[in-house]
């Protein structure tokens, strides 16, 4: 049973538990208190985080690196590894995905389809470059790894989507395993440049500007990768949205997105799959996701009708059926108004006991804010939201000072956190905070000046259970072992038809 949300929080608690920059974090599939956390430049760690409140810091090795692509990827301002999953039984078959982007001309091996071609209207050879780079120089990729236990390095067994990308901004990047179906959702931007010019978002055979939904665990044959034109080593799930239509690309679950920036499906209620999508001039938004759903751009921004660049000032509301409005959203200048600019950052709904105030409430943040907001539903199971600041302190006892990167806190303080870049969450639930300054985890709110009547003091020990995905829905869908990963790795060159 789905519990209530708890009294309103007066404030968000936080330690800082390492001074490392990292952009991403997912919890050990074993169910311990470990985590792998990745940075931008290619670098995946292993990482164990400590009981709260026992002052002592993440522990993490640095100079052992549990996977190193800095070979393969290519670092730049939106550019590097974006995302980490790993499979819902990875425990029994060792299967792990990396979405990164390269560069084909330091790379040989990073070629694909380009984004920009005749199916989209879209010539590749009228394109200026951006920053410096060509049209598709630059691509997207998921790769598939495995592993036979964590302290045995991966190895790459098959490449499962590449697509070259027209400029070098908006790609998303995002992955993760739905927790209900099984199959992979992949996150990906209109493709850069402003007003998203060729409206890639709203084209119905360009995969720029969509969410996708992939099925990893069946290879496909050659019917249906020439059926479909696949962009890669993948299946689409039957019961996609556009699978039997056309006209539209089958890997599409939805679409009409900017650049959604972190997503996340609520543990407690799989059907709330909610995306933060940044915005272009005046709003930064949150949506909920649903199957075949249109959000919009570059018709709408946030709430509002949007004139992309070289349109009318009319409006564009009657060139998309039955958009899908935010569930959140706010204007850039009241983030930042000296510059107008803002770039949200998507989080969670926050399922842990560790805050029973924050019990139930969305949580996300903003690049260049430096805060957190809390989204609350009214009723439960309405989708109507309500957003709110929630007051910031470090904990007076937090493993590292949140305003000194070598001395323990000696007061509670406002903590300062520099860019906000992700959110990470552990098996215990429990929500951590990556920013350019830290690691931040969010702790009980007694350790800061904060009060909610429904907090127990106690230590919270870390689960030692797998909170582990439901099974596949498909019977279809077999368990890799080790025989089926040689096969693949030996299959690859001739099945991957988009290298």
């Amino acid at each position: 049973m789905l519990k209530v949300t708890g009294p309103s929080p007066s404030g968000i608690c936080l330690e800082k538990l390492a001074n490392g920059s990292y952009l991403n974090m997912a919890p050990h599939p074993d169910g311990s208190n470990r985590v792998f956390l990745s940075d931008q430049a290619g670098k995946m760690f292993l990482a164990t985080i400590p009981a709260e409140g026992s002052r002592e810091l993440l522990t993490i090795d640095e100079s052992n690196l549990f996977l190193d692509l800095t070979k393969e990827v290519h670092f730049d301002a939106e550019l590097g590894l974006l995302g980490i999953a790993f499979h819902p039984e990875f425990l029994k078959n060792g299967r792990f995905f990396v979405s990164f982007n390269c560069d084909k001309v330091l790379w040989p091996e990073c070629s694909g389809r380009c984004a920009c071609n005749s199916d989209v209207d879209c010539d590749p050879a009228k394109l200026d470059s951006d920053n410096g780079a060509k049209p598709c120089q630059y691509h997207s990729v998921i790769s598939e790894f495995f592993t036979n236990g964590t302290y045995v390095k991966p190895v790459e067994v098959r490449r499962i989507f590449t697509m070259g990308l027209p400029f070098s901004s908006h790609h998303g990047g995002q992955i993760l395993f739905g927790p209900k179906d099984g199959y992979l959702y992949f996150m990906m931007g209109d493709g850069g440049r402003k007003g998203d010019p060729h409206n890639f978002s709203q084209k119905k055979k360009s995969l720029l500007g969509k969410i996708m939904r992939l099925d990893v665990d069946n290879v496909p044959d050659a019917k249906e990768m020439s059926e479909f034109q696949l962009w890669g080593n993948y299946s689409i799930p039957k019961d996609n949205p556009y699978s039997q239509d056309k006209n539209l690309l089958p890997e599409i679950w939805a679409m009409g997105v900017r650049n959604p920036w972190r997503c996340s499906f609520d543990s407690e209620r799989p059907s709330y799959f909610l995306c933060a999508d940044v915005g272009e001039d005046k709003y930064e938004e949150v949506d909920m996701i649903t199957k075949g759903g249109n959000y919009g751009w570059h018709y709408y921004e946030g709430p509002l009708p949007f004139n992309p660049p070289g349109s009318s000032k009319t409006s564009n509301s009657t060139k998309i059926e039955n958009p899908i409005f935010p569930v959140l959203w706010y204007n850039h200048y009241d983030i930042n108004q000296k510059e107008g600019s803002a770039s949200i950052t998507g989080g969670y709904f926050y399922r842990s006991s560790t805050d029973p105030c924050l019990y139930g409430t969305y949580l996300y943040a903003d690049l260049y804010a430096g805060v957190i907001w809390g989204g609350a539903e009214t009723p439960v199971g309405s989708g109507n939201f309500t957003s709110s600041l929630i007051p910031l302190q470090c904990a007076s006892d937090s493993p590292i000072s949140c305003s000194s990167e070598t001395e323990p806190s000696s007061s509670s303080s406002s903590p300062l956190l520099g860019f906000v870049f992700s959110f990470g969450q552990d098996n215990n639930k429990d929500i951590y905070l990556l920013a350019s300054t830290g690691l931040y985890r969010i702790v009980r709110p007694s350790r800061c000046s904060f009060h909610c009547p429904l907090e127990t003091i106690k230590s919270v020990a870390p689960s030692q259970q797998p909170d582990r995905s439901p099974p596949s829905p498909s019977s279809s869908k077999q368990l890799y072992n080790i025989s089926i990963l040689v096969i693949n790795i030996l299959a690859w060159c001739s099945l991957l038809v988009v290298r």
